[in-house]
């Protein structure tokens, strides 16, 4: 190619030219803040800040995770690739052998990993809104189609709506949460099990099933070769920052997330964490019980509030309807003035709805009294 032309196409060329085109009209996933961008944009202090919008566990962790940490001897050696020594933890506390089980860089790793291995451009999957929106995004990101079965008024599955869009549409997999964010709902084993007699691929997130009450369905995955079941340190052990996730999978599946997952995805210091957490049960136990008791009460008081109408909750928040003419970004924003943060959503399902995380009783006090002076 002559000097002249190549300059000439040089000068045509744009980085975004090697874009995959389905990803220029992308919207990038919308995080929660941390406490430092916070604080610097609410000119308040870390421990003046009331963070009940990411539904984080505000006792953190056990004391051992942070001795283990502080112990790390290779911290400059890459991480075990198979997480063998926390897999085989996993197993004894899930009491499924850890051949099932595959750790990850927090349970969003896991969402697009079982994507990518099942996914073709242009496949279908099945979304329940209002829902987690990770699957929605990540579908996008693989260039997925999603064909959305909007659950009922109770936040309830439409068990039959979901079976017709099966049978019509031949989706390849439907992601569903239990509990469900942002609504706290459960999903029974009657429904499960009738789904999962669906020709299609069942994921069932289990991210806050310790709040629930109800047991996990991770041993189901031996009996059932189209369900996937999802966990997470970040709720129960209160290693969000740290991420660790994990899940069980049929052996028939699991073998190709194997052959696709990055190779050191579970860091030194996750594992070490989440295995130090793991061996302080009873703290595990204790936590979970302080927030569920706290949910209860917080629940009570916000039935108490003029504006919201709460759901009842089996996980660590509570979803809220703002009612009686109040504006719900703007309540959010009122609050977040007060060092308050909680959770808002711009989703045509969720407008006019917040959703507030179970805190520790102090922090709830200091929502009421925030919420009580704007009655």
């Amino acid at each position: 190619m002559p000097v002249k032309q190549a300059s000439e196409v040089q000068e045509r060329l744009t980085g975004d030219s090697f874009i995959r085109p389905h990803l220029k009209n992308l919207s990038p996933y919308q995080p929660i803040l941390p406490f430092e961008v916070l604080s610097s944009r609410l000119g308040r202090k870390p421990e003046d800040i009331v963070k009940l919008d990411a539904n984080e566990n505000p006792y953190g962790p056990p004391p051992e995770v942070f001795e283990a940490l502080g112990s790390l001897k290779f911290p400059y050696v890459y991480p075990d690739p198979e997480s063998r020594r926390l897999r085989g933890a996993l197993a004894e506390d899930s009491g499924i052998e850890s051949d099932y089980i595959l750790a990850g860089c927090g349970a969003d790793e896991l969402i697009d990993l079982i994507m990518r291995c099942v996914l073709d451009p242009g496949d279908k999957i099945v979304d329940c809104p209002p829902t987690f929106t990770m699957y929605e995004f990540d579908a996008a990101v693989n260039g997925a189609l999603v064909l959305k079965v909007p659950r009922n008024s109770d936040f309830s599955l439409n068990l039959e709506a979901i079976a017709d869009v099966v049978e019509k549409e031949k989706p390849k997999c439907i992601f569903l949460t239990s509990p469900n964010n942002p609504d706290g709902s459960i999903i029974n084993d009657e429904i499960l099990l009738k789904i999962l007699e669906l020709p299609i691929l069942v994921v069932l997130d289990e991210a806050y099933i310790e709040f629930s009450g109800i047991k996990s369905r991770m041993g189901w995955v031996k009996k059932f070769e189209n369900l996937i079941v999802l966990r997470t340190f970040s709720k129960r052990a209160g290693l969000a920052g740290l991420r660790v996730g994990y899940g069980a999978f049929p052996l028939s599946i699991i073998e190709y997330l194997w052959r696709a997952k990055q190779p050191y995805n579970v860091s030194v210091a996750a594992e070490v964490s989440a295995c130090a957490a793991l061996q302080n049960p009873a703290y595990l136990e204790k936590v979970k019980e302080a927030l569920v008791q706290e949910r209860g009460r917080l629940y009570k008081l916000l039935k108490e509030v003029p504006f919201l109408n709460p759901f009842p909750s089996y996980s660590n928040f509570i979803l809220c309807e703002v009612t009686s003419g109040m504006d719900a970004k703007k309540l959010k924003d009122d609050l977040a003035k007060k060092g308050v943060m909680i959770r808002h959503y711009s989703n045509k399902e969720l407008k006019g709805y917040v959703r507030v995380s179970v805190g520790k009783p102090e922090h709830t006090d200091a929502l009421m009294a925030c919420l009580n002076s704007l009655s």
